[in-house]
């Protein structure tokens, strides 16, 4: 049963901090647990050209201590109090996080704080992580075919923007980077009001708007740079490339398309392409039924969407033949339902299911803190509002057949595709 599109789905608190702190409060008294994070608004797009990977450098040295926490030491004292902790980075946003008892809410704030206005990393500290780094793009990047065959596809979907290039970094650039690189990353982009507070769990508003004060409110602003972008030029001509490797023990393809997303290009039309993606990956939908089911020609078939991010996202396609077929006839069979799909739209039927599923994703989403932690930070650092995030489900409800088919029509133009092969080496 579809949500009621009026409904608060999550019903956050939210508030600013005198320093320009954004503050979202999603309360869930279940269990005295929070999840806490701390969102900053800058990612490896950020980055300025020949130090790629220095945003992800930067989050692995907010380990490396300060003045009050000794190296090493920021994790065994959140385990040591019966939580975790972890990182990440993206291309738009960097976030840092630790689930906890709600007593121990406090001790984890003064500690995020503390390195985000003290961190000090030494030079005896910061090289062996950087040689971490290298071995972590070597473990998932360098050793994985299907991760090198993504970068190459992002580089060429992207020929100006810099989500053409890999957040960890391209392997030349990694070994080149340098403390005062990230350093220099840190002093101009992790400040208070670049930052976002997040925590869902067992805590109210006036508790937690008391302990931001007390440990982030203190941090004085600074002045950020401008999320200042290249912006990719019109795509004119469809592109390819085949890359073979040794290790592929399994052909596959994936096509992509420039499109929007819910912040940038012609945002109309991210909401029904989220839900054309939806369609398409239906267990029982037309990509399975077409190219999998019975005497298809693929093993395996998807399509993917991200509509969250700062600058024009892609919707894509991936497929695997099965024993026997070539890539030719599954890129063939992908093309009639693309066609069919741009010629005759979607049905009823179709647009009754993926909004169900779309609305019970969202209602689960409620369930779990980190997950619900999760949508607003993306949100949030990629251009929308508190209330772009709550206004989800009306927004599904809204959507049309006409306006799924308007979107598909927008961007599934094979002159702005780029389709790759990925085979074993003795296919090439």
């Amino acid at each position: 049963m579809a949500a009621d599109s009026r409904a608060q789905v999550f019903n956050p608190t939210q508030f600013m901090l005198g320093n320009g702190m954004q503050v979202i409060l999603i309360e869930d008294h279940r269990a005295p647990i929070v999840h806490h994070m701390v969102w900053y608004r800058v990612g490896a797009a950020d980055e300025q050209p020949g130090v790629s990977g220095v945003a992800h450098y930067l989050e692995h040295l907010m380990f490396k201590g300060t003045p009050n926490v000794l190296p090493g030491e920021y994790s065994k004292i959140v385990a040591r109090e019966g939580g975790r902790d972890n990182a990440f980075t993206s291309s738009d946003y960097t976030g840092y996080f630790q689930t906890i008892a709600r007593d121990r809410l406090e001790l984890m704030m003064s500690m995020e704080a503390d390195r985000m206005s003290q961190l000090a990393p030494k030079e005896s500290d910061a090289k062996p992580e950087l040689q971490v780094v290298m071995e972590e793009r070597l473990s998932r990047t360098d050793n994985n075919p299907g991760a090198l065959f993504g970068e190459q596809l992002d580089a060429a979907q992207y020929l100006s923007h810099p989500y053409g290039r890999p957040v960890i970094g391209w392997p030349a650039e990694i070994q080149r980077l340098t403390l005062n690189d990230a350093m220099t990353f840190y002093r101009s982009h992790y400040a208070p009001n670049n930052a976002i507070l997040i925590v869902a769990g067992d805590v109210r508003p006036a508790e937690l708007k008391a302990l931001a004060e007390k440990y982030y409110g203190l941090i004085p602003m600074r002045p950020i740079p401008p999320r200042f972008r290249p912006q990719e030029p019109n795509q004119l001509a469809a592109r390819r490339l085949s890359m073979s490797d040794a290790r592929v023990a399994q052909p596959s393809m994936r096509r992509s398309y420039l499109a929007p997303s819910r912040s940038a290009g012609e945002k109309q039309h991210a909401v029904p392409l989220a839900m054309l993606a939806e369609i398409l990956n239906a267990p029982t939908g037309r990509l399975h039924n077409s190219l999998v089911k019975g005497d298809g020609s693929a093993v395996s078939a998807g399509a993917w969407y991200s509509l969250m991010s700062l600058d024009q996202s892609t919707f894509g396609f991936a497929a695997s033949p099965k024993n026997g077929h070539k890539l030719d006839e599954v890129e063939a069979a992908l093309d009639k339902v693309i066609a069919d799909l741009l010629a005759n739209g979607v049905t009823d039927e179709e647009m009754r299911l993926a909004r169900t599923g779309m609305q019970a994703e969202t209602i689960y989403a409620r369930d779990s803190l980190s997950g619900a932690a999760r949508i607003f930070g993306v949100a949030l650092t990629t251009g929308l509002t508190v209330e772009d995030v709550e206004a989800w489900p009306r927004l599904v409800n809204a959507v049309t057949r006409e306006q799924v088919l308007a979107a598909a029509r927008y961007v599934l133009d094979i002159r702005r595709s780029v389709t790759g092969h990925l085979l074993p080496k003795d296919q090439s």
